[in-house]
């Protein structure tokens, strides 16, 4: 099969690959990229293991072609720290024991700064919506909705 050149900007950084036509963002990420973070949980779309940004849109990466991301702006959850230092979701993650096995953490984190990133002070109601499209099979809801909110309420007096 023929492979396309792609150029695109992944966290901040220039990047190139090769991919074949049907490759999807998530396996150029993972298997050309070496950025592990986003999950494959089914290959489908609805589980949202593998949620990215890609020009500030929340996708799962699973759904996107790797050849779409030419000219783009892809941001993953390897992108979310900078440098030692955690993000505040991050960290909330943590302080509230809001993560469990960690398949779903990282389209929950990257999910929940798109959300953010648009409205730094989302209700209880909206957040639960945004993240609706992100199953978490190990544990409750309640506990990533309330270390969200602490880093939402972080954020904003930052």
């Amino acid at each position: 099969m023929k492979t396309v050149p792609v150029s695109t900007t992944i966290n901040g950084d220039a990047a190139e690959f090769i991919c074949a036509p049907d490759e999807t963002l998530l396996d150029v990420l993972r298997n050309r990229m070496g950025l592990t973070g986003a999950k494959e949980g089914c290959g489908t779309g609805d589980c949202g293991a593998c949620s990215v940004t890609l020009d500030g849109r929340l996708v799962c990466s699973c759904l996107v072609l790797g050849v779409e991301a030419e000219g783009a702006e892809i941001a993953t959850i390897e992108g979310l720290a900078t440098g030692d230092g955690l993000h505040p979701l991050q960290q909330a993650f943590i302080d509230h024991a809001a993560l469990q096995c960690g398949i779903c953490t990282p389209g929950i984190l990257v999910a929940a700064k798109a959300l953010l990133d648009k409205n730094p002070d989302p209700s209880e109601t909206e957040l639960r919506y945004w993240l609706a499209g992100n199953l978490c099979r190990c544990t409750g809801y309640d506990k990533i909705i309330r270390a969200v909110q602490a880093a939402a309420r972080q954020m904003r007096s930052a």
